[in-house]
């Protein structure tokens, strides 16, 4: 059974003290890859340390963007810096991008216009890109699907990550043709709501992800997350959807390829 975490961070301070020990753990727990997706100040170099922790281990990607977090600090700059950054050969997405209404730490005006200005520059490269919406989805639907009217049938545009919001958006979101991931919070007693969004979500559509170090799914919840905490959220799936976790292992796993276009055989 081979599992990916299509999102996390362990790029992060928290992974500084044993991080070669959390991607071997991963490994033994049958998560063959992991997408370490870039976050912080484009100017600080702290985007660059997911690539950095790509090139370190064999069976980790990167991704690259501002979040909407940092959205003030976007400049021609950064820009130019991130381009040189998904350059990188294990450089497979960008982001993650969205917008994030419920903490505000950059103005609306300027997550919404940074937004649609990374969306432009991922499709320019050919990168799929990773969404981060929060107390936006309206607005987040809204830009998605404006900036991808144009793609045609097969288009993967690509992920709403840790996905939060409604069944009617999940609905939207697949129409447009992104994929939806969920994260260990899918497992929290009081997600109900969110469980009711997975219903829409078919399997071919469905991926899933640590987010780690947050979100650490039931029973470990208290723990800092890490990746080979993911086969708890796909034993939870594979209940919730009534298959087995290798037929979670398998429909995430291929979808997780066929959005970031990387071969089979280089996460066996």
């Amino acid at each position: 059974m081979h599992l990916v975490d299509s999102h996390c961070h362990i790029d992060g301070e928290q992974f500084d003290v044993d991080r070669d020990d959390v991607v071997e753990r991963a490994r033994e727990a049958g998560v063959a890859a992991m997408l370490c997706v870039g976050t912080g100040d484009p100017h600080a170099g702290e985007v660059a340390k997911a690539v950095a922790t790509a090139d370190r281990y064999e069976n980790v990607f990167a991704a690259v963007g501002v979040h909407p977090h940092d959205a003030k600090l976007y400049d021609d700059e950064a820009e130019s810096h991130l381009i040189e950054l998904a350059s990188r050969q294990k450089v497979v997405g960008w982001g993650e991008i969205g917008l994030d209404f419920h903490y505000d730490h950059s103005p609306r005006d300027v997550q919404q216009d940074v937004f649609r200005r990374q969306i432009r520059v991922a499709k320019g490269l050919g990168l799929p890109i990773i969404v981060h919406s929060r107390s936006a989805n309206d607005e987040t639907v809204a830009i998605l699907r404006e900036e991808y009217s144009d793609s045609s049938q097969d288009d993967i545009p690509g992920v709403m990550h840790c996905f939060g919001g409604t069944a009617e958006m999940a609905k939207e979101l697949l129409a447009i043709g992104f994929f939806i991931s969920f994260a260990g919070n899918v497992t929290f007693k009081k997600a109900d709501d969110l469980r009711e969004a997975a219903r829409a979500v078919p399997l071919e559509r469905l991926l899933i992800e640590t987010d780690c170090p947050y979100l650490t799914p039931v029973p470990l919840r208290g723990k800092r997350n890490e990746p080979a905490f993911l086969l708890h959220t796909a034993q939870f799936l594979a209940e919730f959807y009534g298959v087995s976790t290798d037929a979670i292992a398998r429909h995430t796993t291929a979808n997780f390829c066929r959005l970031f276009g990387i071969e089979a055989s280089a996460i066996d």
